[in-house]
């Protein structure tokens, strides 16, 4: 078996600035399918099609760190996205792309931190580098 990380080291950087108060995030990519189907064919057929990832980021609100997030949430400028699933040790993955930031929201509760959350939409390809385990 490969090495198996917990999710307490990760970094994400924007525009090469470290995300601060990071405590969770999300990434997902797809692929879509086409269909191929002719007629006279006995089962359908696909072939690969577009491919697209979009991800968020919660932190804990902290003026010191937080403040260009909200001026990037209109999804105007394209910026860096780097991913470091458990960590910046190198010989770790690390993930790569393109993003537009899709939105930002706060949330906060009588007895809890007050909490920032991110959304972003790829623009490009996703670049995985790095070891896989």
């Amino acid at each position: 078996m490969g090495n198996i990380y917990t999710g307490n080291a990760g970094v994400i950087k924007l525009n090469s600035a470290t995300l601060a108060e990071l405590t969770s995030f999300s990434l997902e990519s797809a692929t879509a399918s086409i269909d191929s189907t002719s007629m006279g064919d006995t089962a359908r057929t696909f072939v690969k099609g577009l491919e697209s990832f979009t991800g968020s980021a919660d932190v804990i609100y902290d003026t010191d760190h937080q403040t260009d997030i909200p001026a990037l949430a209109g999804g105007t400028e394209v910026v860096s996205l780097e991913l470091f699933p458990a960590g910046t040790t190198a010989g770790l993955r690390k993930i790569t792309g393109d993003v537009l930031i899709t939105g930002y929201s706060m949330t906060g509760s009588l007895d809890g931190m007050i909490t920032a959350s991110i959304t972003f939409q790829g623009s490009g390809d996703l670049n995985w580098s790095g070891s896989a385990t």
